[in-house]
């Protein structure tokens, strides 16, 4: 019953072997990361950088700009090249590239427009999250180029996801720049947020993002798309669950009933 009801919203798998091992070690690999996060075993970027420094001393250090371009920048091109290598695309396979594109943009805009940066990021950190980027946007466009010549989910998904994707990566934006306010020009001290949902949660940031990812999927409506979108959640709460808990250590008037990503709730 519930996997009938949920076939209704989903495109049927294509019949690529690339495709379905991607749906399953996205899902598990960042499932796994986001458990190792509530663990104490961090990737290195943000308020991490220098988690575990003791191990990462001998590492090789990017700075914060230069590891998100390289973040980022992949991505990015994945999601304008595939314009070029499948030029022949229904209004689904538009609307996702077209959102793939811009969400890659917007993170790279951020980076060198928006953000302050007060730390790090140590290469071996850096290279697995850009593959897994790059990886995923490449799966998911070639997932609904596969799909394209296949019937319609019963259900249509697009519209709300167009609403869902801007929502998101307007919410996300919004609290980056909230963010990008708590320090002057080459001030490194972190802050307790304030203003939007910070007064929420620590992380609505996150929250927004996973909103977005959850319009891309209602645009794709395909399994590797959902796939990705869950495990995407899973590091989320794993990471937002650690970042609530640095702060906790670090500040002593931190209010105890902000929540790490979901108001009132988690």
């Amino acid at each position: 019953m519930v996997m009938s009801v949920f076939l209704s919203f989903i495109f049927p798998p294509p019949p690529s072997l690339f495709i379905k091992a991607m749906s399953v070690v996205s899902l598990t690999s960042l499932a796994y990361i986001g458990f190792s996060e509530t663990r104490g075993k961090h990737l290195n970027y943000s308020k991490f950088w220098n988690a575990n420094s003791l191990q990462s001393i001998t590492k090789i250090k990017l700075s914060s700009r230069t590891g998100m371009l390289f973040l980022y920048t992949p991505a990015f091109l994945a999601a304008l090249t595939s314009f070029v290598l499948f030029p022949h695309h229904d209004f689904r396979t538009l609307l996702l590239k077209s959102a793939l594109a811009l969400h890659f943009f917007k993170r790279i805009f951020e980076v060198l427009v928006v953000h302050q940066f007060s730390g790090g990021m140590i290469l071996d950190s850096a290279i697995p999250i850009s593959l897994s980027y790059f990886l995923s946007t490449a799966s998911m466009i070639y997932a609904q180029h596969l799909s394209q010549d296949i019937s319609e989910p019963p259900v249509d998904l697009k519209y709300p996801g167009i609403l869902l994707f801007l929502i998101g990566i307007g919410g996300n934006f919004y609290h980056h720049y909230l963010l990008s306010k708590l320090r002057g020009k080459g001030d490194k001290e972190y802050r307790i947020p304030k203003g939007g949902l910070f007064d929420l949660v620590i992380c609505p940031h996150y929250l927004f993002e996973i909103i977005d990812f959850l319009g891309i999927s209602f645009i794709s409506q395909t399994l590797y798309a959902f796939s990705f979108t869950l495990g995407t959640i899973f590091y989320l709460m794993g990471r937002s669950y650690a970042t609530r808990k640095w702060y906790l250590s670090k500040f002593e008037n931190f209010p105890e009933d902000v929540k790490a990503l979901i108001p009132y709730l988690f």
